[in-house]
C-alpha cells in the first residue's frame, strides 16, 4: 500500500521551551522554570496545519538525545509526518529559555545556531515526498538561520512547485536573530513568490519601510493573485487583495503564552481557504484560532483543531 504524501510540507527548525511560570521573573535571576514545551514556529505551524484536519509533514533535524525524543514523539502523536526528520550525534538539540515581563512582554535567549536546528541537507528532501504537496510553508525565522537552510527552502520551493503547490510565508522577523535589513534582503525573494503573505503590522512596516500598515501591505501585493494577511493578535486581521481590503475584528480572551499564536492563525487560514472557504470566513477562523491558542502555556498546548474552532465560532456569534 502506497503511502499517503503530505498536502502541506513545512521544514525549519523545532526546538523545546523551558519558561518561567508567571511574569516579572526575569531569566538573569535564580528561579523556577517548567518545560519542556515543543515549539519553534515551522513545527509549531504543522502541529496546527494537522489539527486543522491538514494532512502535514514537517521536516527538520533534532540531535539523537532526551529533547529530540520528546519533540518527535510529540510530533507523531500530533499525526505530523516526521519521516524526513534527521537524527544527528553531532548536536544538541535545539532550546530556548524564555520569560515574561509583568506587561507581557517575551525575553528569549536562544540556543539555536551550533545546534540541531540549525543542521539541514538538501539531499533530505525529495520529489517523491513533494509529490502530492498543495501547500508549502514557510518561516522567516528558518530562512534567517543559515545559508544551508536557506538553500534547502529554495530546493523545497521547487519541488513543491513541480507538484503545483502553493507558497505561504510568515516572515517572522527575529531581531536578535538577524537585524531587520539584512533579514528583509534575504526575503525579499520570497516575498515576490509567495502566493500568501502573513506578517505582522510592524513586520510588514520593517519589510517595505512604510510608516503605516495600510501603505505597507498594499507595498507588498506584488503580483495580481498574492493575499497579504496583517495579523493583529487581539485586534483581529486585515486582508489585502487584488480588488478590495477586509478587515475581521479579534476575539477577547485572557492570554497567558502568546507565542505560536501566529503560526496557529496562518494554519487555520490555509485549512479554510483548502476547505473551500472564503478568504473573510477563513480569516474569521484564523482569528478564532490565534485566539484560543494563546490561552494555555506552551506553544502548542492551546491549539485548536478545526472543530473545536468552529464552535468557538458559533459561540461568539451569538453573543
Amino acid at each position: 500500500m502506497k503511502t499517503r504524501r503530505p498536502e502541506i510540507i513545512t521544514l525549519g527548525e523545532t526546538l523545546v521551551e523551558i519558561m518561567r511560570p508567571g511574569s516579572g521573573k526575569p531569566l538573569d535571576e535564580t528561579g523556577s522554570f517548567q518545560g519542556p514545551f515543543a515549539s519553534g514556529a515551522p513545527a509549531i505551524f504543522a502541529v496546527a496545519a494537522a489539527r486543522f484536519g491538514m494532512n502535514a509533514g514537517f521536516i527538520g533535524t533534532v540531535g539523537q538525545d532526551a529533547f529530540g525524543r520528546f519533540l518527535l514523539k510529540r510530533l507523531k502523536t500530533e499525526g505530523v509526518d516526521v519521516s524526513l526528520v534527521a537524527h544527528t550525534t553531532d548536536l544538541s538539540t535545539s532550546a530556548a529559555f524564555v520569560a515574561y515581563s509583568k506587561g507581557g512582554q517575551r525575553e528569549f535567549v536562544f540556543h539555536i545556531r551550533g545546534s540541531a536546528a540549525g543542521a539541514i541537507r538538501e539531499s533530505t528532501l525529495t520529489a517523491d515526498y513533494f509529490g502530492e504537496a498543495q501547500w508549502l510553508h514557510i518561516s522567516g525565522s528558518t530562512l534567517l538561520l543559515n545559508e544551508s537552510w536557506r538553500s534547502a527552502a529554495e530546493e523545497a520551493l521547487r519541488l513543491a512547485r513541480a507538484a503545483g503547490a502553493r507558497l505561504s510565508l510568515d516572515p517572522n522577523l527575529r531581531p536578535n536573530l538577524l537585524p531587520n535589513e539584512k533579514a528583509t534582503k534575504h526575503l525579499e525573494p520570497w516575498l515576490h513568490a509567495a502566493d500568501i503573505l502573513f506578517p505582522t503590522e510592524s513586520e510588514a512596516c520593517a519589510l517595505t519601510l512604510e510608516p503605516d500598515g495600510d501603505a505597507a501591505a498594499k507595498k507588498l501585493l506584488i503580483r495580481k493573485d498574492q493575499v497579504v494577511v496583517l495579523k493583529g493578535g487581539a485586534a483581529g486581521c486585515r486582508v489585502y487583495g487584488e480588488e478590495a481590503r477586509i478587515d475581521v475584528p479579534g476575539f477577547p480572551v485572557t492570554e497567558v503564552d502568546p507565542t505560536g499564536a501566529g503560526d496557529a492563525f496562518a494554519a487555520a487560514f490555509i485549512a479554510g481557504i483548502a476547505t473551500n472557504l472564503s478568504i473573510e470566513r477563513s480569516a474569521r477562523l484564523a482569528c478564532a484560532a490565534g485566539a484560543l491558542a494563546v490561552t494555555k502555556l506552551g506553544p502548542m498546548e492551546a491549539i485548536p483543531t478545526m472543530n473545536e474552532t468552529q464552535r468557538f465560532l458559533r459561540f461568539a456569534e451569538t453573543i
